[in-house]
């Protein structure tokens, strides 16, 4: 695709036509005037068409984007060579991707205007909207994947006043198009029956007949050449048989991803990952462009490793990384290891997981995984060894490039360290490289982050000269100071903010909080530690320990009189918020059932809820709860029963049960012994619930042998 910049003198120039390394960019949405008023890719070229009506919707999306911070941006009627049809085709069959991948997409509705009543700030909101539904923008056949494919659509009026984006406006939308609100919602389109699909377009338009067909590709997922003369009728059966043969593959990929076992909550993009953060813009952008920079180089080693101590924003980098990635359509699969939960901390189904999202993103890997799974149904018993060589390795050799939907694919496993047995991992990282360096016919790159463990450590040195790496505990301390700074003064402004709408004015946090030597505590205690700045702004955001401005004080205090490593600083203001005010004899209870109670959760294999963890150890689910409301900062609390606990950030763990901490803090978890506590309370359970002949058959005639 070309895109459109401004140069230094006003003018504008077209990019060469880019595959790859495509920038960010806006898009316009709009309706088509006159031709002759259109501005086209040869006037561009020429320098000219500034005299034409279409040049101000031109001029509008170059303003709109600068003030967005977008260099790029994306016009269809002058940013493709229409007399090329080769150009045209591909254009048109990729239309769907561009605006998906756009970063901001404009619609310009020239026949919409505000009116004023009153005050001139108040737009007349009735007389806008009843000329929005009657746009001739709602009633075009090529708008319909323009408002659906990209995440965020703004809309405009003539004058360029901003009405809205498909977020507020959706209900509207969909009393006017009757789409779906899921539809603008972003969800898969192929979850919406064909018949669903082909009634948002019936009632619109299109100035060439054939052009009601070849506007739906996209949103059914096909692709056909373009044939201007075989008429309407033609065109969408043509479409309808391309529709029917993209139907078969999907169920043919369905039965085959129903046959995988899964590692549920594994995917960044699971309900386990949903609210766990980004980078906030401006923060870690040297590593991120190291990153895409490698992704990007086709001369790279395949394997990247990040590498750093307990807290130091891997996972976070990892999660920007994949979302960055799915954007532009580069992700592959991911695969983020949580020790103690489940599947998650095992590698047992690492490939079947990861193959099952390749296929989604490369379909044409399916029927060669489903020729694998026939041939040795046995397949998933197997070693890892064995399933990466039928399941992942074989089909991606074979994968041709004609076949393939995109040229490179990242593979992200992270928190690779928290898989639970070391001769796991060492064969992960060796098998991925084995991928990565075999696969001719697409590129593959494979992001692993880790601590640096032991584990992880041989597994890297037996690639040694393979892969590049990227050590976060030794990055320049500025960089990681200025990065904190700006987490922190984004996280303390909405703490307070939400804090003051909860209060009345005289209890409101001043907007000067916190202070600037506090804020500069703050940040020297937390480097180079992110999840201490995470730590605490949980810590300070839980109303249920107390206000902003006081849990503040007693961290700050807390450090002044204490000489303690990072992690001890993180945790510790938390947990003594337990014991404030206490009579000894109180504290003592509390602490026996913080070291019962927290120490299970921080040493079962498998994360519980608090109602299974109410009868393994024998404690009052009321007592449980009481205690875990005031733990929200460490852990990750369900607010169903049923829901498992987890810790927040594997550094806790590791603080609880730090030998080094018996004599120094109440709070220390004796790992021995308490896992002698949970192996006599497990006997306990079962005694209670197995019984002799459970399946009764001493009574039903049969003879046990």
């Amino acid at each position: 695709m070309r895109l459109l910049i401004t140069q230094p003198d006003g003018s504008l120039a077209l990019t060469e036509d880019l595959s790859k390394d495509i920038p960010q960019y806006a898009i316009l949405s709009h309706t088509w005037g006159h031709d002759s008023q259109e501005v086209t890719f040869k006037d561009i070229s020429e320098g000219a068409g500034q005299q034409k009506e279409g040049y101000r919707k031109i001029k509008f999306c170059r303003d709109r984007a600068a003030s967005d911070g977008l260099q790029h941006f994306w016009v269809d009627t002058c940013c493709i060579d229409k007399s090329n049809s080769t150009e045209l085709s591909e254009a048109i069959n990729s239309m769907f991707r561009w605006y998906k991948n756009a970063t901001k997409c404009y619609v310009y509705l020239f026949d919409v205007s505000k009116s004023y009543a009153g005050h001139v700030n108040e737009p007349s909101r009735p007389t806008w909207k009843r000329k929005f539904r009657k746009s001739r923008w709602l009633a075009r056949s090529w708008t319909l994947q323009e408002l659906i494919a990209p995440s965020s659509v703004e809309f405009f009026e003539r004058d360029g006043r901003r009405l809205g984006d498909k977020k507020s406006l959706e209900q509207l939308l969909h009393e006017t198009t009757k789409i779906s609100i899921d539809a603008f919602r972003g969800h898969p389109l192929s979850s919406f029956s064909v018949d669903e699909r082909m009634l948002w377009s019936s009632r619109r338009s299109a100035k060439r007949p054939e052009d009601k067909a070849y506007s739906l590709l996209g949103i059914f997922d096909v692709h056909m050449p373009l044939i201007y003369g075989e008429g309407e009728e033609k065109a969408l059966s043509r479409l309808l048989r391309e529709i029917d043969l993209q139907s078969g593959v999907i169920r043919l990929q369905k039965s085959v991803l129903d046959k995988l076992p899964i590692a549920t909550g594994a995917a960044f993009d699971s309900h386990a990952e949903e609210h766990n953060p980004v980078c906030l813009p401006g923060t870690r952008v040297d590593h991120l462009n190291q990153i895409s920079e490698w992704i990007e180089d086709p001369a790279a080693k395949a394997v990247f490793w990040l590498n750093g101590m307990a807290g130091t924003g891997k996972s976070t980098i990892s999660r920007t990384l994949a979302r960055s990635s799915s954007d532009r359509g580069q992700l592959g699969a991911s695969f983020f290891f949580k020790r103690g939960e489940g599947d998650c901390g095992r590698a047992l189904k690492f490939f079947t997981t990861i193959i099952a999202q390749l296929i989604q993103r490369e379909p044409a890997l399916m029927s060669q995984v489903k020729s694998a799974i026939e041939n040795d149904p046995a397949i998933f018993d197997k070693a890892l060894r064995e399933q990466f060589k039928q399941l992942m390795l074989e089909p991606l050799t074979r994968l041709s490039s004609r076949d393939r939907k995109v040229d490179v694919l990242v593979i992200i496993v992270d928190a690779l360290d928290e898989c639970d047995r070391d001769e796991d991992i060492q064969l992960i990282i060796y098998l991925l490289s084995c991928a990565a360096n075999t696969t001719r016919s697409l590129r593959l790159r494979m992001f692993l982050t880790s601590r640096p463990e032991l584990p992880v450590r041989l597994g890297f040195h037996d690639i040694k000269g393979t892969y590049q790496d990227l050590i976060l505990h030794e990055i320049e301390q500025p960089i990681i100071q200025r990065d904190l700074s700006i987490y922190f003064r984004h996280e303390l402004a909405k703490i307070r903010s939400k804090y003051n709408k909860s209060v009345p004015k005289h209890r409101q946090l001043q907007s000067s909080w916190p202070l600037q030597s506090d804020f500069q505590i703050l940040v020297d205690m937390a480097t180079p530690l992110f999840i201490f700045a995470a730590t605490v702004c949980r810590f300070l955001a839980d109303r249920r320990t107390g206000t902003p401005d006081i849990k503040l004080q007693n961290i700050l205090e807390h450090h002044t009189k204490s000489q303690e490593s990072n992690l001890d600083a993180t945790y510790l203001p938390v947990l003594q918020k337990l014991l404030i005010g206490m009579p000894n004899s109180e504290k003592n209870q509390v602490l026996r059932l913080f070291k019962r109670l927290v120490g299970s959760i921080v040493l079962l294999a498998d994360s519980l809820s608090t109602a299974a963890l109410a009868r393994l150890l024998d404690i009052p689910k009321t007592a449980i709860d009481n205690q875990l409301d005031h733990l929200h900062s460490v852990l990750s609390i369900p607010s169903s029963s049923n829901g498992s606990i987890r810790l927040l950030h594997l550094s806790f763990r590791d603080f609880l049960i730090d030998p080094s901490k018996c004599s120094q803090y109440p709070f220390w978890v004796d790992e021995k012994e308490g896992h002698k506590q949970l192996a006599a309370n497990s006997l306990h359970v079962m005694n209670e619930a197995l019984q002799t002949d459970i399946l009764r058959w001493l009574y039903s005639g049969v003879t046990i042998s």
